[in-house]
């Protein structure tokens, strides 16, 4: 969440900001004004309470000296039920307030620049040079048909469509790139973890994803049985991305200063339905509603946050290099920015197949935003001070596939594999 004491102090400042992410600044002044009504109320009930408990010590004074307290009875009964209805008044405050707040995103910093769309990205640097083929370069979704690598009809019989099977040669790749990932990933010193695929509603809600884009999640269906025979209506989703659980096993925890940074990956099936995404990479596997994922989490001083970021893109930029995948560094506009970034470098990798660069990780600083949300905390000097979170893809196993397929692609059809990936297999 934003920090409302920041927005109402420096209104005309973030609502600027914000319109960078084209946020109504009347929603912003909404936001502002339910925040104020809040505190008002919060505080004529805290002064209300206050008064209820000096009127209770002095009915206890009076009760021990003998003395009338009909009239404090009478006071302390018309008082408490006063304050029962501002509690409810206060309650229902709140959760207005929250509603809107709750659905505002990150503030972007000075790193973002203005922009609509993917149009207004800046590109920041390319890293190697695009192979010359001496002949047209296919696709990948022609290479999988050529050598079997993936069954796209087998998916959809087993599911629906955007869902695959990867077979033979394609299904080893897959299995060498996730763990060659987390090889090099280790070796950065970002801590190897294995998480569950499914988080309930408070950890989505924690790093972002509710309520507002609940929409593109899988939600299983019916509740959860405790062992004691109760249910459990905390919901449950399927992980878009294992930034969510690995982020959240610090929710509501409070860290040592000198434990910072927390650096850790993992590697996870995801689930994706794509919803505002309707006719776009319908084919092959560019976009999919099931796939692999190799994820960086970090949890820093907000001292450290901006090398942070650096070295993560640095560390999924070194898996490209090493594999021989020419790519290229994109900071992105507003328009195009996430709804818990506060800045975001993309990753594109070059696809000759498709003539053109595409995603294939977005390093993101969240700065205090997640922290807000789920609670995360460090201690310097007694205090205790929100932490910056920090994610990135490294990578995405299935785009990494595709760009292996397609820049390592032979006249005759077949596809070579990187001398790296070799002793995986």
């Amino acid at each position: 969440m934003i920090d409302l004491k920041l927005l109402i102090n420096d209104f005309a400042h973030i609502a600027e900001k914000l319109e960078i992410k084209k946020v109504d600044k009347q929603i912003l002044e909404e936001l502002k004004k339910r925040s104020m009504e809040y505190k008002g109320k919060k505080q004529e009930l805290e002064e209300l309470q206050a008064l209820q408990n000096a009127n209770s010590r002095r009915f206890g004074e009076c009760q021990r000296k003998g003395e009338d307290t009909s009239e404090l009875r009478k006071i302390l009964e018309e008082n408490k039920q006063h304050i029962a209805r501002l509690s409810g008044a206060v309650d229902l405050a709140e959760e207005g307030l929250m509603t809107i707040l709750h659905n505002v995103p990150n503030i972007p910093d000075d790193k973002t620049p203005r922009g609509d769309s993917q149009e207004d990205n800046v590109e920041l640097a390319r890293i190697l040079t695009p192979k010359t083929f001496d002949f047209a370069p296919k696709e990948h979704w022609e290479l999988a048909d050529q050598n079997g690598w993936i069954d796209f009809l087998g998916g959809v019989k087993l599911a629906k469509s955007r869902f695959s099977v990867l077979r033979g040669e394609g299904a080893r790749l897959n299995r060498a790139l996730i763990n060659f990932m987390l090889d090099y990933n280790e070796r950065r010193g970002f801590e190897v973890v294995a998480t569950p695929v499914i988080a309930n509603s408070k950890c989505l809600f924690g790093t972002g994803q509710l309520p507002k884009f609940e929409e593109d999640m899988f939600k299983l269906s019916g509740g959860v049985e405790e062992l004691d025979g109760s249910k459990n209506e905390n919901d449950l989703f399927l992980i878009p991305t294992s930034e969510i659980t690995l982020t959240n096993l610090y929710n509501d925890v409070i860290i040592p200063s000198q434990d910072l940074p927390i650096k850790m990956t993992a590697h996870t099936p995801c689930f994706r339905k794509e919803a505002g995404s309707a006719g776009r990479d319908t084919r092959g596997m560019i976009r999919q509603h099931q796939f692999d994922k190799v994820e960086l989490v970090a949890i820093t001083h907000p001292s450290q946050s901006d090398s942070m970021q650096e070295y993560m893109v640095q560390t999924a930029s070194g898996i490209l290099q090493e594999l021989g995948l020419p790519h290229r560094l994109v900071q992105l506009c507003g328009g195009d920015l996430g709804f818990s970034a506060s800045n975001t470098i993309d990753i594109e990798v070059w696809l000759p197949g498709q003539n053109q660069y595409r995603e294939i990780s977005s390093v993101s600083n969240t700065r205090d935003f997640q922290a807000r949300r789920a609670k995360i905390r460090y201690k310097e000097d007694k205090k205790n001070y929100l932490a910056h979170t920090l994610n990135g893809s490294s990578l995405a196993v299935g785009r990494t596939l595709v760009a292996i397929m397609e820049n390592y692609q032979n006249a005759d059809g077949s596809i070579s594999i990187p001398e790296v990936l070799r002793k995986y297999l």
